[in-house]
């Protein structure tokens, strides 16, 4: 083993008896500091080289630790478009490209920092230090309203909330082609991509997830806005919905492709529109709405030229 600062990396020699053995439980059993899904994690960041799948005995293999991340994320001066605040919340309009935590790659310049800076050092310990305040997720290019708590108190109550899928929760998607039904539902398990470890998919053995949908503009027969409403918060569950009926989101990355004919856009096309609750610690009803970003509107308006092409 050597050292970088504070980084550390592993040469390891495959030995003959582990010609064909699964390479992360190989390099588990003869690294037995790092956990076998420790490795895995790395593998997956391309820290292990070269890549692959199965050990071959004699191989030189690479494994490359980053030195640790703090456990406390720092307080950043990021501006926030703040829609409401009280002693014990805080609802975010956050930007496309934004993430919401700090995690490999994204150390800082996250919503997490954010907040941090913003609403001081009594946040720190709300819900777990990694990611104080944070009681549910949106994706890095999905804009939109999130809510953070400020107290462990109100923590908790979004958690019950949520977990009771008690909260009012819908976006607006720039779809491909036309639902139909224009007003529907999808109720379909979403799990683990089985193929593909950076996407979700609909599984057998999936989480139960349940997407209500409604037409709200149709751009002719290629394109469409559609409004959907969350009964329940599976990990891209919009995204993984619509392709799964055939209507992937625009600009997609992961679950669609550019089609011929319709414009580019550079992340998915989904906006958090609505957001609305029970207070967790005054039972006052909260309800807020956020219209969409000017990408957004941007990529509608040239949709809309759409239906008088011929």
């Amino acid at each position: 083993m050597t050292t970088g600062g504070e980084s550390r990396v592993f040469e390891i020699v495959a030995p003959p008896e582990a010609d064909g053995e699964r390479l992360d439980r190989m390099l588990a059993r003869v690294i037995p500091e790092l956990s076998r899904s420790r490795i895995q994690a790395l593998m997956a960041e391309g820290r292990v080289t070269p890549p692959a799948r199965k050990a071959a005995a004699g191989q030189h293999y690479r494994v490359s630790v980053p030195p640790p991340r703090p456990a406390v994320p720092a307080a950043e001066a990021i501006p926030l478009a703040v829609i409401y605040e009280d002693a014990h919340l805080i609802i975010v309009d956050k930007p496309a490209g934004m993430v919401v935590h700090p995690a490999p790659g994204h150390d800082g310049g996250t919503l997490v920092n954010a907040l941090l800076d913003r609403c001081g050092p009594a946040l720190t310990g709300v819900g777990g230090v990694a990611r104080p305040g944070i009681v549910h997720r949106l994706d890095k290019d999905t804009s939109g309203l999130i809510v953070a708590a400020k107290t462990e108190t109100a923590h908790a109550g979004l958690r019950a909330l949520f977990e009771a899928h008690d909260i009012n929760r819908s976006y607006l998607a720039l779809v491909e082609g036309l639902p139909s039904p224009a007003v529907g539902w999808i109720d379909a398990p979403i799990g683990r991509d089985p193929r593909h470890r950076k996407r979700m998919a609909v599984v057998e053995r999936g989480r139960a997830a349940l997407t209500h949908y409604r037409v709200e503009e149709a751009y002719g027969a290629r394109a469409s806005c559609v409004a959907c409403q969350l009964e329940t918060g599976r990990t891209h569950q919009v995204r993984v919905h619509m392709a799964h009926i055939g209507h992937v989101l625009l600009g997609d990355p992961l679950y669609g492709r550019r089609r011929h004919g319709l414009p580019a856009f550079p992340r998915q096309a989904l906006h958090a529109a609505r957001l609305g609750f029970r207070h967790p610690v005054t039972g006052e009803a909260l309800l807020f709405e956020s219209p969409p970003p000017a990408d957004f509107r941007e990529l509608a308006v040239m949709l809309e030229g759409l239906k008088f092409e011929r």
